[in-house]
Formats: structure tokens, C-alpha cells, sequence
């Protein structure tokens, strides 16, 4: 196809222009929040027009669901790799906290969008932030009790804190200014060790 001065008009890829559309789409929502952002904003910053974008989207929300299942997706795959890492507990423990200060400071992770709290009370956003919250604190959880052989449910219980606190503590972290990472990360790992540390590696459970 040629455009009307003769020259080729390039067409990227179906994925490729999904990609470059929810780039586009994040960037928007990480600056102006859901709410503010449109689809206008959001096909400026990719290059497109409005109707290139609803060709690939249909709304708003399914871009941010879009960008929500990529956040989710990196973060459990990131905690995976991070329990992998090594079998020593402790340094187990420290890099898995690293992974929330880590992913909330690099803009293409999509984690601020898990967090942010814009759409919590849209049900296909709570049932996506539930999920990723829940499988997270189910892979700590599972670590926990074949080191401990404490039960499951107790596992998942101390799993669901000990993401919870990594969660909130990084949130705290980057709001305050995002200063000295390996210092804040380090510092957290200690109180959680404390803490884990004191469980015996055998069938007794906590009292």
C-alpha cells in the first residue's frame, strides 16, 4: 500500500501495536490515573487514531484489564523466580521482598496499576488484584510449609503477611521518595526473619 505522495506506509504487526498501545495506555494512567486519562490522550502518545485504537480495544477498561493482567503476570513470575533462587531461607526471604521495591519503580511493570487503588471497586479489577494477592501469598505460603511443615492454612496465612508487608512497605518506599533500596529491602528482610525464623523445622506449629 502506498500513502497519497507515493511513499510505503509500514503496518506494524498486530502485537507490535498492541504493545505500543498499552505502553501508551500505561503511561497515561500511571501519570493522570484511570479516570483522567482518555482514549484520545492514550492514541496520541501511541502515533494512532482513535479508531486504530478501538480496533485493538473496545474501551478503556479492557486496555487497563489489559495492563492489570500484565502487572499480575510479571509479579507472580518475579516471585517465582525469586523463591527459585536460592535455598538458603533467608536469602530467599530478602530477595522475594525485593521483587515488590524493585517492580514499583520500574515503569513497564504495571505493578502501580495493581495498587493504585483507582478501580478497586470494579468487580473485574478486585477479582484480578484478589487473585494476584492470593497466588502470591500461596507461593510463599507452599515455601513455608515444606520448610516448616507448619499446615497450609497456617503457611498461607503467614505467606498472605509476609507479601502484605513487602506490598505496603514498598508502596511506603517509593511514596516517600524511593531513597536507598537495598538498605530499605534489607532492613525489611530483617524483621521479617525474625520473625520466620523462630518457627522450628519440624512438625510443631506456632503457638
Amino acid at each position: 500500500m502506498t500513502s497519497t505522495y507515493g511513499e510505503p506506509q509500514t503496518r506494524k504487526p498486530r502485537e507490535e501495536r498492541r504493545a505500543t498501545l498499552l505502553d501508551a495506555a500505561r503511561d497515561a494512567f500511571v501519570v493522570h490515573g484511570y479516570h483522567a486519562a482518555s482514549m484520545e490522550e492514550i492514541a496520541d502518545r501511541a502515533g494512532v487514531s482513535k479508531p486504530v485504537l478501538y480496533q485493538h480495544f473496545e474501551s478503556k477498561l479492557e486496555l487497563y484489564l489489559a495492563l492489570l493482567d500484565q502487572g499480575c503476570g510479571t509479579l507472580l513470575d518475579r516471585i517465582k523466580s525469586a523463591l527459585g533462587s536460592t535455598t538458603d531461607n533467608r536469602q530467599r526471604l530478602k530477595a522475594t521482598i525485593a521483587v515488590y521495591f524493585d517492580l514499583i519503580e520500574e515503569p513497564a511493570s504495571g505493578i502501580k496499576l495493581v495498587y493504585s487503588g483507582d478501580l478497586i471497586n470494579e468487580p473485574s479489577v478486585r477479582f484480578r488484584v484478589t487473585k494476584a494477592e492470593h497466588d502470591c501469598a500461596e507461593l510463599v505460603g507452599n515455601v513455608i510449609a515444606q520448610n516448616t511443615k507448619i499446615p497450609a492454612e497456617q503457611s498461607l496465612m503467614i505467606g498472605a503477611a509476609l507479601t502484605g508487608l513487602a506490598q505496603n512497605a514498598a508502596q511506603r518506599w517509593v511514596a516517600s521518595g524511593g531513597e536507598n533500596k537495598e538498605q530499605a529491602t534489607r532492613l525489611l528482610a530483617a524483621l521479617a526473619w525474625r520473625g520466620i525464623s523462630s518457627f522450628p523445622l519440624s512438625g510443631a506449629t506456632p503457638e
